[in-house]
């Protein structure tokens, strides 16, 4: 059985230029040709075709990855043996690296364990590294923010994005509430309410009602977090704020 280089390209997944190449240079002669002249390879080719590749993807120039073949005292077990070798080591360095950059990622401010792509791809517009200092300046000393430090360390990129869209579907269904025109203070509007409030103990820290009012006082008196309300409705900052007031009057 013999291929066409373009059937070897395939196989191998490199081009049809690279085959020509190591043609050229002495490293890979097709064993035969057809009555047109056109490469044909077979089996033996292929086998010394996946070492080349093997060599090079192990970072080995083209060189001395003709030397390593064409060594007369070298068997092909020989040549396994080494890129076992060779393929462990790179292993075991690559595995330090994961770990170093494990402890960087647990190291954040805010341990949010995730790359600048996939922490927008979470969170949109919101970087929660810019909060990071503040955070840490107002509530560092706290036990809520101890708290959120300890659980957030062990979220997933998948978890982000759960707690991110059960978090966004109680924005939304307040904001419902406030345009159908319910009052803060209804039942509808406390219980979404509360359930903001269980949200937030059950992912973050443990939120007393007391602490949950204060949270609903800086959704309006900080601006920022009054615009992504905002954002969401007109007027929503302030809604939520007089829902989540109204929640722990309930609860008194």
């Amino acid at each position: 059985m013999s291929y066409s280089v373009g059937q070897v390209a395939a196989f191998a997944g490199v081009t049809v230029r690279t085959l020509h190449h190591y043609d050229e240079i002495g490293l890979l002669h097709p064993g035969e040709r057809n009555h047109a002249g056109h490469r044909r390879y077979g089996d033996d080719d292929l086998d010394r075709l996946q070492q080349i590749l093997f060599y090079r993807e192990l970072g080995f120039p083209l060189d001395d990855v003709a030397a390593l073949l064409d060594d007369p005292g070298a068997d092909p077990q020989e040549h396994l043996r080494r890129q076992h070798d060779l393929l462990t080591a790179r292993i075991g360095k690559l595995q330090e690296m994961a770990e170093a950059v494990e402890h960087a990622m647990e190291a954040r401010r805010m341990n949010v364990r995730l790359t600048p792509e996939e922490k927008f791809e979470v969170f949109g517009d919101f970087d929660p590294d810019a909060y990071a200092a503040e955070a840490e300046e107002r509530w560092g000393g706290t036990d809520g923010y101890k708290e959120t430090q300890r659980r957030t360390a062990a979220y997933t990129k998948e978890d982000w994005k759960r707690l991110t869209a059960e978090f966004d579907a109680i924005h939304r269904r307040m904001a419902d509430l406030l345009a159908e025109g319910v009052p803060a203070d209804s039942e509808a509007a406390m219980d979404v309410a509360e359930e903001h409030r269980r949200f937030i103990g059950r992912s973050y820290y443990a939120c007393s009602h007391e602490t949950h009012t204060g949270l609903g006082e800086m959704y309006v008196a900080d601006e920022r977090f009054t615009a992504t309300y905002e954002a969401i409705r007109p007027g929503l900052a302030v809604y939520m704020r007089d829902a989540m007031l109204a929640n722990a009057v309930r609860h008194l």
